[in-house]
């Protein structure tokens, strides 16, 4: 719409234009579509996915019909006062643009993905329970870090400091030494952690289940947040995994979260070795 508006400012780019208008409603298009399947499958609480996306279909149609007679009354209005067509652009789209933010913000999702673990994860260490959705999603933050104050001051939350899927091509001979000093500790798992500049990489075996995935990522969160003067506790991560975990999930299943997976990007990059003892030769 803001491109249609630019277009008679600009005649002589008005081709250059429209097609960004159209690209640009391509991109929400896309954007729309991606997130509408989670946010119906989170609602459909007895398995209706089916019967909530045709309602949701009959409602979109029903508030495109009413904007579209809305909309011909304001033109209608509003024709031949190019200060009143911008001024009503503007107000109904900040107002757009705050309502979807409000509606995001009052989802209480339950599925988990990285804010929201690592949110969990803390509480429940300080204070031994879980946090019910509707009080993390109040914690969560909806813009991404690029977007806000803490991107300007270069403060890292806990989730932020643990990548999932490192690369394995990324390990120096002197990483190899570390992993090689601490791999005890992830003997039988199906990841292990390298605590690095303050970065908790987590490599991925490439037989392991999603399961496994929301465990490494569990783990890494509990030695980001352990790390004592710069030197990561490698030891006291995996007791607390050992004693805790286990407990950590119970009491999530049982506020209603999804515990069978992590909600994470696309793990591109898996690693292959051996499991075994400590001296056995890996590949």
């Amino acid at each position: 719409m803001l491109m249609d508006l630019l277009s008679p400012l600009f005649p002589s780019s008005l081709i250059v234009i429209m097609c960004l208008g159209s690209l640009s409603r391509s991109f929400t298009g896309v954007a729309s579509g991606a997130t509408r399947a989670a946010l119906t499958q989170h609602f459909a609480l007895a398995n209706n996915a089916a019967d909530i996306s045709a309602k949701e279909g009959s409602q979109e149609t029903l508030a495109t019909m009413l904007g579209m007679g809305l909309g011909m009354l304001l033109a209608q209005i509003t024709r031949g006062h190019a200060l009143s067509v911008w001024a009503s652009f503007l107000s109904l789209t900040m107002f757009h643009m705050y309502a979807n933010y409000k509606a995001v913000q009052s989802l209480s999702l339950t599925t988990l993905n990285y804010e929201r673990a690592s949110i969990l994860l803390q509480y429940f260490k300080e204070c031994g329970e879980v946090l019910v959705p509707r009080k993390v999603s109040q914690q969560e933050h909806i813009l991404p870090s690029w977007s806000n104050w803490r991107k300007l001051n270069r403060i890292k939350l806990p989730h932020e400091r643990v990548h999932l899927g490192a690369k394995a091509s990324m390990l120096t001979h002197s990483d190899m030494l570390v992993i090689a000093k601490t791999r005890y500790h992830y003997e039988n798992a199906n990841y292990f952690l390298l605590d690095k500049q303050g970065i908790v990489y987590v490599f991925i075996h490439k037989e392991a289940t999603p399961a496994d995935v929301l465990r490494s990522f569990v783990h890494g969160l509990v030695l980001a947040s352990s790390t004592q003067n710069s030197k990561p506790q490698h030891l006291e991560a995996r007791r607390w995994m050992d004693e805790m975990y286990t407990s950590f999930i119970s009491k999530l299943q049982t506020e209603g979260y999804s515990t069978e997976r992590l909600l994470s990007h696309s793990i591109l990059w898996r690693a292959h070795w051996l499991h075994g003892q400590l001296d056995e030769k890996l590949k």
